[in-house]
């Protein structure tokens, strides 16, 4: 095992470098997630997310991990829960959220969570519904409980994610980082930043990304990675906002170099991928090179869904991130399995009616009204 640890931000604890998101083993036999999350802890990973609400998944990631509790931290998400109809649901209520986090504690049978993570705040709006309400109240009362271990918090929105490391009340963050993100979403035109003489933290990365980075050094709050691979999309050039597909390795290392980070979570779903991001490990300083993503300049391509399914709930009980990620696919490889899986969802990008309720909460405001349209009319509903 060559795996690295990290200490993560002033909590005294130390996690591996890389880590592991579930997000992807919702709708997963207990078996691929048994062998996928038991691989993992073999190969050194202790920490894990768990935003999912699902009961199915929470109980089949507790059992796959068993007795090996002691050997893994968590991150079980504040706030992230489920309609009666079944749908994901944020929410601020703390009798609502306590339903979840009771159930998280016996579903992995356990009496405490590692790191409890505010779940997805991206704008003023949210940070109000989540530090000046009754909300904050309750979460730090599990912190003083001892249910939870440390306050987190998750964000994809930089300015909000910085008022938040302000507070002083968060211990972590699990953040978006990959080079997409700090470029495409910053404030330089990128024709302007190929000198030969310049430094990628002081001069390529967006000014206010990198004043979240190292104030969260400066204060002692971790930072975990989330999107590192841009959804997987930045691995290939037929998908990647890049011009040019990058390699897991680089994708990695260069998320491993911002300030403040410890670990970066993917969300690998068969064996192979889980095994692949596991050879970071042994990869060698060439592979793991970034800086050669930036030879000769770059360009991005926008609209791009991440399939988070942030962007839920959806009143006509669209699964949004699945119908994109068909789509998708159908785009890269129109197959009979991608057409299959499409019409087996229990509703179409046909369905939407258009409310934009999805493209107001989206993180990344991709125009999910047309990509329900773009679906619609390659496969027929």
């Amino acid at each position: 095992m060559n795996m690295k640890y990290r200490e993560l931000g002033k909590t005294g604890l130390k996690v591996s470098e890389i880590g592991y998101g579930g997000e992807h083993l919702v709708d997963k036999s207990f078996e691929v997630i048994d062998k996928i999350v038991n691989i993992a802890i073999d190969g050194g990973v202790n920490i894990m997310d768990v935003f999912m609400p699902q009961a199915e998944v929470r109980s089949n990631m507790g059992r796959a991990i068993g007795k090996r509790r002691k050997d893994v931290m968590l991150q079980g998400h504040i706030g992230a829960t489920l309609q009666s109809d079944g749908q994901y649901l944020r929410s601020r209520d703390p009798d609502h959220c306590d339903i979840f986090v009771k159930d998280f504690l016996t579903r992995f049978d356990t009496d405490y969570i590692d790191f409890g993570m505010i779940h997805f705040v991206d704008n003023d709006q949210e940070y109000k519904d989540a530090f000046e309400t009754p909300f904050i109240e309750y979460v730090q009362k599990l912190k003083k409980d001892g249910v939870i271990r440390h306050i987190g918090v998750s964000s994809h929105h930089t300015e909000t994610a910085i008022k938040m490391v302000n507070t002083g009340i968060i211990d972590m963050i699990m953040f978006s980082i990959n080079p997409v993100f700090d470029l495409s979403l910053g404030s330089y035109f990128l024709d302007m930043l190929w000198e030969d003489d310049l430094k990628l933290d002081e001069f390529r990365v967006d000014p206010l990304r990198a004043e979240l980075y190292n104030l969260c050094a400066s204060k002692g709050v971790g930072i975990t990675v989330m999107k590192a691979l841009g959804a997987g999309r930045l691995l290939s050039a037929e998908t990647s906002t890049l011009d040019r597909a990058l390699t897991l390795p680089q994708c990695i290392s260069y998320a491993l170099d911002r300030p403040a980070v410890s670990s970066v979570l993917l969300g690998s779903q068969t064996e192979q991928e889980i095994k692949d991001a596991l050879a970071y490990n042994t990869a060698t300083a060439e592979e793991k090179d970034y800086t050669k993503i930036f030879e000769g300049g770059l360009t991005f391509h926008g609209d791009k869904c991440m399939y988070c399914n942030h962007c839920l709930p959806c009143p006509q009980n669209i699964d949004i991130a699945a119908v994109t990620k068909y789509l998708d696919m159908a785009k890269i490889s129109s197959t009979d399995t991608v057409r299959a899986h499409y019409e087996a969802l229990t509703a179409h990008g046909g369905d939407c009616i258009e409310c934009s309720s999805c493209e107001s909460n989206c993180p990344f405001k991709i125009n999910i009204i047309k990509n329900m349209k773009e679906a619609c009319a390659v496969f027929g509903k």
